[in-house]
């Protein structure tokens, strides 16, 4: 029997995969769906769990200083090539979130590690197992951090900068739960370690499903600015101003909102979405016209030049708003990070590995942000998807099925083995 012959054996278990979301989704804020936000005990909590799996199939564990947690199973040959193959995802959430996104992608890589532990088919690579820290942009504003860390894209003065809705800046966020930013430049990645990761991900869409098709291989990944905007007028009693007198920094907010709405819906930003997540309004009395205003800007598309030139007009809009209205705005940007085209070496494997296991699947982008867009700046980078049900995420009742993910972790075991072939 040949190893793509054991390999194709080698079968995923919905059932255990099932158990192991279960137990990462009662580690979470009491209330609806899932809150496990980056760098809080909880996340850490989660973290340890995933350690605790990975040291029982053998696997070598450690934390770096961005708080990813690293599990390496050693090779089975003496004599093979000294870079890595490696999978993961994220373990953080948003505000009740789902009990899939990030974790789903670490749940595969624990299944595929059991399953490879226990094959007889040899390794002649190490394989990596990463689940990354912070990765949901929800408490800090800009997203996959852990994987950000590691290829040196976010680095110190980063931490220090950016803050979350309470002023904890990240860097105390971090020490608080017992991790060493200051150690942040020494665990960078090594390009010269790696030879190829993959990330498997619920797909947050329809498509799929839509399709009837059980496997996406990810092509694009669309890039995201974020921007904090902050609008200030003129607070004032609601009854004793008259109109014409009024600065009042919501209505501006308001303009601002369709004014990214109209942007993004025009003939010239086919692919853009442009969405504000959340708004602060102060005093915020109902007889009390808004002083000032708060509020979040998440700017994504596939087209690097596209976003960047969006947010200038954007920028030039809320101008244009405030100048109308006799408010005052403060555009900054806190986080940018371009789309990227994931290489073909790695898609070809993908494909073949679902060729193997006779499962059809489909090229896609992604819309959404995800750690392998990161650690494509390090070493080859390849991502599945697998089934969203109603194309539902970042909600309580986001789901796949747990039949869904045991082909996509079969999937992804054999595009490691595939990687790990490679000369």
């Amino acid at each position: 029997m040949t190893s793509v012959d054991l390999e194709s054996r080698i079968a995923a278990n919905a059932a255990r995969l099932s158990a192991d979301l279960e137990a990462f989704a009662a580690i979470s804020e009491p209330g609806d769906g899932v809150t496990r936000l980056a760098y809080t005990a909880l996340e850490r909590r989660a973290h340890d769990v995933f350690a605790e799996r990975m040291r029982t199939l053998g696997c070598v564990v450690h934390t770096d200083a961005a708080g990813n947690t690293i599990a390496d199973l050693p090779a089975t040959e003496d004599n093979g090539p000294q870079s890595v193959v490696g999978t993961g995802s994220h373990l953080d959430s948003v505000a009740q979130g789902g009990r899939f996104d990030g974790i789903a992608g670490v749940v595969a890589g624990m299944e595929a590690a059991y399953l490879a532990a226990l094959s007889p088919v040899p390794r002649r690579r190490r394989w990596r197992f990463v689940a990354f820290a912070a990765e949901e942009g929800a408490r800090f504003g800009q997203a996959c951090n852990g994987s950000r860390m590691v290829a040196g894209l976010t680095t110190l003065p980063d931490t220090r900068r950016l803050r979350d809705t309470e002023g904890v800046s990240m860097y105390d966020a971090m020490s608080e739960v017992g991790l060493r930013p200051d150690d942040l430049a020494a665990d960078e990645w090594d390009a010269a370690q790696w030879h190829a990761f993959v990330e498997l991900h619920v797909e947050q869409g329809a498509v799929l499903e839509d399709a009837g098709v059980p496997i996406g291989i990810v092509d694009s990944i669309s890039g995201s600015t974020r921007l904090h905007v902050a609008v200030n007028g003129t607070a004032s009693h609601t009854g004793a101003t008259p109109m014409h007198k009024r600065r009042d920094a919501l209505v501006t907010a308001a303009s601002c909102v369709l004014a990214g709405d109209r942007i993004a819906k025009d003939s010239a930003h086919h692919g853009t979405r442009v969405t504000v997540g959340r708004l602060e309004v102060s005093p915020g009395a109902m007889t009390t016209i808004p002083g000032r205003v708060e509020f979040v800007v998440d700017v994504r598309d596939i087209d690097s030049d596209r976003q960047r030139t969006t947010v200038e007009q954007l920028a030039a809009a809320y101008r244009d708003a405030a100048d109308a209205d006799g408010t005052a705005i403060i555009v900054d940007v806190i986080a940018d990070t371009s789309p990227v085209v994931l290489p073909a070496v790695v898609k070809d494997h993908l494909a073949a590995a679902a060729e193997q296991h006779g499962l059809g699947y489909r090229l896609l982008s992604s819309g959404a942000s995800h750690d392998a867009q990161q650690v494509n700046k390090i070493t080859p980078t390849g991502m599945i998807f697998v089934p969203s049900a109603g194309g539902l995420s970042h909600v309580p009742n986001e789901h796949t099925d747990a039949d869904d993910l045991a082909c996509g972790v079969d999937v992804l075991l054999a595009a490691l083995y595939r990687l790990d072939a490679d000369e």
